[in-house]
């Protein structure tokens, strides 16, 4: 029973991630506009998305034992709360940079990293196409 539970939110997780990560790259006929608040908040609320997504991941895999993130070449001890709170700034800083080396990834956690770093990656060149997309269509 106490696996179920992980694994619903790992599932749930994945399809939230999937789901915003793909409305990226739906194009949508919106009004005459190159850039406006709506894609401002709509390209933050995708990092918001993907951020926490693999946050939890993390955190997941960890609370399972299966060690993930180590910090001074120990893996992250803790309550729940502290070990979340180290999945989330890591997952920050991989996905809006390259990483400060504080807190590196181990085991499956390494994979896991290179997924959220390709995504944040792409994000960005993402939200451009749909935004040149988007104009091209107004225009004509």
């Amino acid at each position: 029973m106490s696996l179920l539970v992980p694994i619903f939110l790992l599932a749930i997780t994945i399809v939230g991630l999937v789901s915003s990560i793909r409305s990226l790259f739906v194009a949508k006929v919106s009004r005459k506009q190159y850039f406006s608040l709506e894609n401002i908040v709509f390209l933050i609320l995708i990092y918001i998305t993907v951020l926490l997504g693999f946050g939890i991941i993390f955190t997941v895999l960890d609370v399972n034992n299966a060690p993930v993130l180590i910090e001074n070449g120990m893996p992250i001890k803790g309550d729940f709360i502290t070990k979340l709170e180290s999945a989330m700034y890591f997952s920050a800083i991989t996905l809006l940079s390259v990483g400060y080396g504080d807190i590196t990834p181990v085991g499956i956690g390494r994979w896991v990293a290179i997924v959220e770093a390709l995504i944040g990656y792409t994000i960005p060149m993402a939200f451009v196409v749909k935004s040149v997309i988007q104009a091209e269509r107004n225009e004509n």
